[in-house]
């Protein structure tokens, strides 16, 4: 029940009692999620000869994953309430081993087709995930709980990188793609018996296909949940340019060796993970989660700042240091953000909510590297357009700080 203000009551111990089992398995979804939407990129040249195609052309696939994420993240509240978030969470498993094993058929329809499959799994796995870890986890300890689930972003990119290239020189490149349906499988097996106890407040009577922009509509009626979910736009899209660009920054404007950029991107990945741990323990010390996201976001604004005065003249230690702290931000604020939207939900709607504040976030993924593109070819450096991400990451606290204005008036 909720606590006078809008609050959620301290959740029954029988239920929390149940957070580790959860937390782990929310995290093994996410985790094989991202694993399986980056396994056809970390064996780009290989599937590229297959389909005839280049292997640069292989990596637009992630705009098509992402296609789909944002579609299922409008349906995938109202279908977690109707069939539960375990079984919703078993439906974006077998989406995405079904994917996979599509992606394994030759030909270049059936793989761009694969794509939208597993971003229709993908989007799917984040408001079922939400609604079971804010009803299992006591309010005290979802900053540092959603941000621990979240790590299983970024680790099943690490487990592509590690699993894919390996798979594809072992088995070829078609039963690479399509052993991926086995963990799925196995998922599904391991989450049934749990099934009664975390489903045991679905509602039948939910019609989730009659209004697919019923989420998108709580969110935007909501406004700290609105001005939230912009300020999610806003941190993805740097995210995803930190992600998809540091490389280039390093080799091309700061003349890096490439294996030498190689490492401190994987460095920066690294410190991202941690971030996402450690911004998730401050929010439950603070008790703000939007107090810490307006610090992580300080954080990632002056990092844009430290980013576009780097030179070939800064020794690379420095260089690898400054990316780190950057990262440990820009990459550390999705499990606070999370527990947020899930915090400032309305009673029962925590799934809805999340999927359509997730909505926007997919959109900043999408829309956050072509705008670094087009900046960099006005700016003319990659330096530059960093510090060009100060607006981006500055619109972010502005968002912010309103909805947390708004939630207290409230």
């Amino acid at each position: 029940m909720p606590a006078p203000g809008g609050r959620r009551m301290s959740t029954p111990r029988a239920e929390t009692d149940a957070t580790p089992a959860v937390l782990t398995a929310t995290t093994a979804a996410l985790t094989f999620a991202a694993m399986t939407a980056l396994f056809p990129a970390a064996i780009a040249p290989a599937l590229g000869a297959a389909l005839g195609v280049p292997a640069a052309l292989v990596g637009l696939q992630i705009s098509l994953v992402y296609g789909g994420a944002m579609t299922s993240s409008l349906i995938g509240g109202a279908l977690t309430r109707r069939v539960g978030a375990c079984r919703a969470t078993q439906a974006a498993l077998l989406l995405l081993g079904g994917g996979a094993a599509l992606a394994a058929l030759p030909s270049l329809a059936a793989f761009a087709l694969a794509s939208v499959l597993i971003g229709l799994g993908y989007g799917m796995t984040n408001p079922a995930a939400s609604h079971l870890l804010a009803r299992f986890t006591p309010s005290g300890r979802r900053g540092l709980v959603f941000s621990i689930k979240q790590t299983g972003v970024p680790l099943g990119g690490v487990l592509a990188g590690a699993l894919a290239p390996a798979l594809a020189l072992g088995l070829g490149w078609q039963w690479a793609l399509a052993a991926l349906l086995l963990p799925a499988a196995l998922g599904v097996l391991l989450l049934q018996p749990r099934r009664k106890a975390w489903d045991d407040d679905r509602e039948r009577g939910v019609r989730w296909l009659a209004s697919p922009l019923a989420d998108l509509r709580l969110v935007w009626a909501h406004r700290p949940l609105r001005l939230l979910s912009l300020a999610g736009f806003c941190f993805a899209a740097i995210q995803l340019s930190l992600s998809v660009f540091t490389v280039t920054l390093l080799v091309e404007d700061l003349g890096v060796p490439l294996v030498q950029a190689g490492l401190v991107m994987s460095a920066v990945q690294v410190t991202g993970v941690v971030g996402r741990v450690l911004w998730g323990w401050a929010a439950d010390r603070l008790g703000s989660g939007l107090v810490t996201l307006m610090l992580a976001a300080g954080v990632t604004a002056a990092g844009t700042l430290a980013t576009a005065a780097m030179t070939p003249l800064w020794p690379l230690w420095l260089v690898a240091a400054t990316l780190c702290a950057f990262s440990f931000s820009a990459l550390g604020w999705n499990g606070v953000y999370l527990a947020e939207v899930s915090r400032l939900a309305p009673r029962q709607a925590v799934a809805r909510a999340s999927g359509g504040s997730l909505f926007f976030t997919f959109g900043g993924v999408l829309v956050g590297p072509p705008l670094f593109s087009a900046l960099r070819l006005a700016l003319g450096s990659y330096s530059l357009t960093f510090g060009a991400l100060l607006v981006v990451a500055a619109g972010g606290i502005a968002c912010v700080f309103q909805a947390r204005r708004l939630a207290g008036r409230d």
